[in-house]
């Protein structure tokens, strides 16, 4: 299993945020969450939006900790980036 978690440190809704992505598959991914409790409309586009009170228990449950350039280059390198499209519908 290579599921990442980078540290909390994205802003939003008054609190911080981690992102949790797999380098190996969506389906992963998805099982994970799931298994974390991390409920399904946390997912955008390639990663799961995770609070900063769930990281430790995520960590525990077995994503590895790096950094958040670190998460992107993996992303990127497995071909699993999903970047905005930055065109309005």
């Amino acid at each position: 299993m290579t599921v990442l978690i980078d540290p909390p440190n994205a802003a939003g809704h008054g609190r911080l945020w981690s992102h949790l992505a797999s380098d190996a598959s969506y389906d992963e991914l998805h099982t994970f969450a799931r298994r974390a409790g991390i409920p399904e409309r946390g997912f955008d586009r390639d990663h799961y939006d995770v609070p900063s009170e769930w990281y430790d228990a995520v960590v525990e449950l077995g994503a590895e900790q790096v950094s958040s350039r670190e998460l992107v280059s993996r992303l990127v390198a497995a071909g699993l980036r999903r970047r905005k499209t930055g065109k309005l519908g």
